[in-house]
């Protein structure tokens, strides 16, 4: 046995004492082959320090060996001397038959250090002299993929798979390929490809992508399959709960839809969506004082959130609560906010309470937003005509039979101002 061998053998056996000590004589008597194996041996072991001074003894023999050197970047990365690295790295010229790995190597570093354009720029370089090289489309989708650029990033996941290579560095590009596809909408094409997935291959990440994918194209009960399916394996999943509600809200089952954003809730309890699809719900069930308690819980998290005073004070008015709704929206307008919807229920709790004049200043200034929202010129143009407001009303009327000319009730309403 060499020297090397010996110093592998006594490292397995853990016996480091004995090891540094034929480590000594096969830097001495070992041949350079012989080291350049040992070198790589060695840092696939994790023994890095000892790797490195082999390197840099060939080094020292081979200056103008620049695959030394960037096996000397790749222990500075894995040691976190990441200037050393760079320092290896520069001193490879564009000439030499290791740029090429260089460039890739570089191009890793200022990626793990968020400088994404320059390791873009360092692919790209590598890509212009090996243009069919599978690493380098390999890595440039995968930098695509890291920073959402999902539509380049599935250029290069495509051609890979028209070449073959549906698996790359344990990397499923098939999978990469139909998150891209989903990613970018063209669902159709998404779906094709994460179908083709084994199911033994379809870790979390994958199954939710493809059971919001196959969400989208309405295919409901694939998706709830795999959603509850990533529940069973992964329920801390959180992003999974709202889909699988509403996906139940859909079929009517209100109940089970309530029962899943609860679970939601006990996993990810400062997850605003989660209670304000739960107060949704809750309200299809008739269970409105449980529907509040979601609102006023989230709006304790969150009391800037203007949705949920909207939410709340949207079932305020609904049940009639108008004191409350006004005392809600009078402490977020102290808040310098404003918003049209809140306006125009306080115009409505204002009115309730026979303050019509008041109200009729919120309807209007909520009207200078909300004149192409249906609901809003419905409810104002029959509020305008009972406050005596005829051309407010005829206004509202008119708007909103722009978009709906045929609803028979607004007609009715027309027919009946104009007289």
């Amino acid at each position: 046995m060499s020297y090397s061998e010996e110093t592998l053998a006594n490292l397995e056996l853990g016996q480091i004492e004995e090891a540094k000590k034929k480590f000594a004589w096969a830097l001495r008597k070992d041949d350079d082959d012989t080291l350049f194996s040992l070198a790589e041996e060695l840092y696939s072991l994790g023994f890095s320090s000892m790797s490195k001074r082999t390197y840099h003894l060939l080094l020292e023999r081979y200056p103008n060996e620049d695959e030394l050197r960037t096996a000397l970047a790749d222990i500075a990365i894995s040691e976190g001397q990441d200037d050393q690295a760079l320092n290896y790295l520069s001193e490879i010229k564009a000439t030499s038959p290791a740029y090429l790995e260089a460039l890739l190597v570089e191009a890793d570093l200022y990626q793990t250090q968020g400088l994404f354009e320059v390791s873009e720029q360092k692919l790209l370089t590598a890509s212009q002299i090996a243009p069919d090289e599978e690493v380098i489309q390999f890595a440039l989708a995968e930098l695509y993929f890291s920073i959402k650029e999902y539509r380049k990033a599935a250029n290069y996941y495509l051609s890979l798979i028209k070449q073959g290579i549906q698996s790359y560095s344990k990397v499923n590009i098939v999978g990469r390929l139909g998150v891209s596809y989903a990613e970018i909408g063209k669902f159709e094409q998404a779906l094709g490809y994460l179908e083709q997935i084994h199911e033994k291959d379809l870790d979390p990440d994958t199954r939710f992508q493809l059971a919001v994918t196959q969400y989208q194209l309405h295919h409901e009960d694939d998706a709830l399959r795999n959603f509850n399916k990533l529940k069973e394996t992964d329920p801390d999943y959180a992003t999974i709960y709202p889909y699988i509600a509403k996906i139940y809200e859909n079929k009517g089952q209100f109940g089970d839809a309530l029962i899943t954003l609860q679970d939601g809730l006990s996993v990810d309890q400062y997850n605003i969506a989660l209670y304000q699809d739960a107060s949704r719900v809750a309200q299809k069930l008739g269970q409105d004082e449980d529907a509040e308690n979601y609102l006023r819980t989230a709006l304790d998290q969150d009391p800037d959130n203007l949705t949920l005073v909207i939410d709340l004070s949207n079932l305020l008015v609904r049940l009639g609560r108008h004191q409350e709704n006004l005392d809600l929206i009078q402490t977020y307008q102290k808040q310098d906010q404003s918003d049209a919807r809140l306006l125009w229920n306080q115009g409505r709790s204002f009115a309730a309470l026979d303050n019509y004049s008041d109200a009729i200043n919120d309807y209007e200034a909520a009207y200078a937003e909300l004149n192409t929202a249906p609901d809003f010129l419905s409810d104002a143009a029959v509020f305008f005509r009972n406050a005596g407001h005829r051309q407010q009303a005829i206004n509202c009327a008119k708007a909103y039979l722009t978009l709906y000319p045929n609803d028979p009730d607004m007609n009715q309403f027309w027919d009946e101002i104009q007289e």
